[in-house]
């Protein structure tokens, strides 16, 4: 069947140059986006009954933007002054980045990993005199606390923020061609929301083979599927199956 209408279950992108929008530009479809999950912070008093003092900490380890924007929230909240000397072990190159949105990049010691929390271990590892504290979701993959036990350092987990499902009752009466889902949460908000979903002609697209896992779990199809050799990015995988399924029908 052809593809005309596409449901992306995160934020509309920031950039002007997103591929999203070259994609829709390209294919001639029409692509919504809609956050099937949101963040919300916890309140610095929940974060005190976790037995959390900023003062013991000597490194914090980041692994997105939302543990960037919490971490500083909450030190805020407590009235706690960063001390300059504070380490930052950042998952990517795009976590650290972000780091500049509340401190002077170059005068801080900012340890960065490539992309995974694996990647980021031998730079704790380095360091593992320090006291860490890791602000984290609720939500925070099993592999990341086995991976820190794993070497044997002296680290704290706080959940500084919750992954909560959105209301998407207004949707109850819209349909789309296709659905792209980024996470388990993602699925967990659409049958939430909608418990009596039946796919039937809706194509679903997932990124990550935890998202399969969820969609498949649910007793529905996946025809889209990225990261893979091929397409290694959710916009090319689109792009791949709407020129196969426009195609027929030109």
């Amino acid at each position: 069947m052809k593809v005309k209408t596409i449901l992306v279950s995160q934020p509309e992108p920031k950039i002007e140059n997103s591929p999203y929008f070259d994609l829709q530009k390209k294919q001639k479809v029409k692509i919504d986006f809609r956050p099937f999950i949101h963040v919300e912070g916890v309140a610095s008093k929940e974060i005190r009954l976790q037995k959390v003092d900023l003062n013991n900490y000597s490194a914090i380890i980041l692994t997105s933007r939302n543990a960037v924007d919490h971490f500083f929230r909450v030190a805020e909240e407590m009235r706690f002054k960063v001390p300059d000397a504070l380490k930052y072990f950042c998952q990517s190159e795009a976590v650290a980045f972000y780091l500049q949105k509340y401190v002077v990049y170059r005068k801080r010691k900012i340890y960065v990993g490539k992309r995974t929390f694996n990647e980021l271990t031998p730079l704790i590892k380095k360091y593992k005199d320090e006291r860490f504290l890791l602000p984290s979701t609720d939500k925070l993959k099993p592999e990341v606390p086995s991976i820190l036990n794993e070497l044997g350092i002296n680290w704290k987990r706080a959940t500084f923020y919750k992954t909560v499902i959105s209301d998407l009752s207004d949707l109850a009466d819209v349909s789309y061609d296709i659905l792209v889902f980024f996470s388990p949460s993602g699925i967990d908000s659409l049958f939430h929301n909608f418990p009596d979903f039946k796919q039937n002609d809706t194509r679903i697209a997932v990124f990550g083979n935890t998202t399969i896992k969820a969609v498949e779990s649910r007793g529905l199809r996946v025809d889209i599927s990225a990261p893979t050799p091929e397409t290694p990015s959710m916009t090319m995988a689109l792009e791949k199956y709407i020129e196969k399924a426009n195609a027929r029908k030109r």
